[in-house]
């Protein structure tokens, strides 16, 4: 998988989980804001998520 399809994956599964998340009658409001912004901000951090998961992966 390349950066850009793992860049390309990882936001849209964390996208997914917010969708959930706002659907969700039981999430609270502003925890709901909490993981939103903690989410936007993990987001920002796929090159380094994918270059970690990598360098397990070498041979």
């Amino acid at each position: 998988m390349t950066e850009e399809e793992f860049d390309a994956h990882f936001a849209q599964t964390l996208d997914a989980v917010l969708v959930s998340l706002a659907e969700s009658p039981d999430v609270d409001l502003e925890k709901f804001y909490t993981m939103t912004c903690f989410m936007e901000n993990l987001r920002f951090f796929s090159p380094v998520l994918y270059s970690a998961l990598k360098e397990q992966h070498k041979p």
